[in-house]
């Protein structure tokens, strides 16, 4: 049982004023929740971001295999695929496919992996060649680049096969 203070009154003047330890917690301790807060926020919408960029290149790389099933279908050559240098000059790769755009720097290899197809190169590079590493396969070529030439991944897949996606096996929807 509880023992109760004989000198309590709830009209006592020192009864209305909390203890410091009952006291609500500072402004430094609302700036701490209030920063919290913010950074839970800021995580939540970068695991958001990269829920939904993963979706986007999975249904990428399904646009890719469909295409890749047309090509394969109606034997579109796979050609040898190389790597241009920055400062010019180019390394052959092992890996074959296709182009996505003009200038050769980003392609498609038969198995359906995407690769940027620049980078520097050394001289060692140059005689015995390179192996590019794979990158998620984007929805849209060329985003987030300086030179503004965006295109849409269809659209350079369209090019490479016009009308492929009446053919597809599957509805890309």
């Amino acid at each position: 049982m509880a023992h109760a203070d004989p000198d309590f009154s709830p009209d006592h003047p020192a009864a209305a004023v909390p203890d410091a330890a009952d006291a609500p917690s500072s402004s430094g301790a609302q700036d701490a929740d209030w920063a919290q807060r913010r950074r839970d926020a800021a995580a939540e919408r970068a695991r958001m971001l990269q829920a939904r960029q993963a979706a986007e290149h999975q249904r990428a790389a399904r646009i890719v295999s469909l295409f890749i099933a047309v090509a394969e279908a109606e034997g579109l050559a796979a050609v040898p695929l190389r790597v241009r240098g920055y400062g010019g000059g180019s390394a052959r790769t092992p890996l074959t496919g296709w182009y996505l755009r003009q200038d050769q720097s980003v392609a498609i290899d038969t198995a359906g992996h995407f690769y940027i197809l620049t980078r520097p190169l050394s001289v060692r590079d140059r005689l015995l060649g390179v192996t590019p590493t794979d990158e998620p396969v984007p929805m849209t070529i060329g985003e987030g680049g300086r030179d503004g030439d965006i295109v849409p991944l269809r659209t350079a897949l369209d090019r490479l096969l016009p009308g492929w996606e009446e053919r597809s096996p599957e509805p890309l929807a």
